[in-house]
This record gives C-alpha cells, structure tokens and sequence, in this order.
C-alpha cells in the first residue's frame, strides 16, 4: 500500500483536521495515524460487517467505529457479500477476483441496509468540514462512496481510495471512472500503485 509513505512524500496530504476511514475492518493503519499525531478524536472509522465493528470496539474500547453501509444510496436493502478472508467483501459479486485470488470466496450473505455519507454525517451531528482526508477501501464500491458525499467532498483536501483496472467485482467502478469524477471537485490523481492482479490504490489531492 502506498498509505505508510503519503504523508512523507506528500506533505500536502498530511491530515490537518482528521481522517474519515471507511472500510475499518479491523483499523490496521491506526499505529500509522498515531505516529503522525491524530488521536481518536480525529479518527472515524466505518465498517459494514456488524460483528467486525463490535469486535473492534472491544479491542480498542472506543466509539469511534460506526457500521454503515457506504454507497450512493440511503435505506437501500443490500445483500452483503462476506468472503472467508473477511477483507475482500463488498456490496458487489465476485468477478475476476475468483480468478486473480482463487483461495478467496463467499463465505456468507447478510441483509444490510445502506447510507450516503451525507446522511451518516447528518444524523450523527458531523459538520461536513470535521475531516479533510478519506481513506477508503469497500472493494469496488468507492465511487458509490463518493457519489454520495457531494456535500463533503469541497472540504476534503485528498483522498486515499483502492481503485480496479479490472472488473474484479460485478459493477465495480473503474480507474478512468473515478478520475473523471473526482475532477469535477477539483481532485487530481498524483500517483497509483498497481498489483499484478488489477487493483491497486491511488492517491488524489485538491488542486
């Protein structure tokens, strides 16, 4: 992952005012976000798996781990796709990613309902300005992500995001796709790293 050098090599992007970091699973970057001076105050971290997010309320004994379900889309009723490595489930079907990780599979279904996060912030009482960089990795629903925090984005200063050049998920959205979107609000994308396999990550900042 590129995350570990971002705030070295890129000054820009070091937080100011918080990360919002959605797709937790089981919050791996929170010694990186410590090193560089955040504390939980300026960490949200959003899973969609239930258990998951109970599991790491008890190990780290904080509140600051919600579940939802991030799309474009409010109180839409979703059959949530678990795998048996747990990181690689998603909203969406596995495409090629059967064939690009075969030891990965579906493991379970669960009926979850989503939210834009324009709605999370509005019912939880978030002013849209509270954090100014996203980490986001839901495995190929990032755009759905975006596409539902119009009223967000103008206060976000880059935007950390796994991205597909490989339709690894049914409809997952593509490389080219989120660029043209991001650029509407002024992101640019300033460097990616790709695996072998056809998705990678790829950071964007505000130009």
């Amino acid at each position: 992952m590129l995350i570990p050098t971002i705030f070295r090599d890129f000054i820009e992007c070091v937080p100011r005012k918080g990360i919002l970091h959605i797709g937790a699973h089981e919050c791996e970057e929170l010694g990186l976000y410590y090193s560089i001076g955040l504390r939980d105050d300026k960490i949200l971290w959003i899973e969609a798996i239930p258990e998951l997010v109970e599991r790491m309320k008890s190990t780290y004994s904080t509140n600051n781990i919600i579940q939802a379900v991030i799309t474009d889309k409010d109180n839409e009723e979703v059959n949530f796709m678990i795998t048996n490595n747990i990181q690689s489930s998603s909203i969406f079907n596995l495409k090629t990613h059967l064939q690009e990780h075969p030891h990965i599979f579906e493991k379970e279904r669960k009926k979850l309902k989503t939210t834009t996060l324009n709605t999370l912030y509005d019912n939880l009482g978030i002013s849209y300005d509270t954090y100014d960089f996203i980490n986001l990795d839901i495995q190929g629903a990032e755009l759905k992500a975006l596409q539902g925090a119009s009223k967000i984005l103008p206060y976000i200063r880059a935007i950390y995001c796994e991205v597909n050049e490989k339709e690894l998920y049914e409809g997952c959205a593509l490389l080219p796709e989120l660029d043209l979107f991001l650029e509407k609000y002024n992101f640019k994308r300033i460097t990616t790293a790709m695996s072998q396999h056809g998705w990678g990550d790829a950071l964007y900042i505000r130009i």
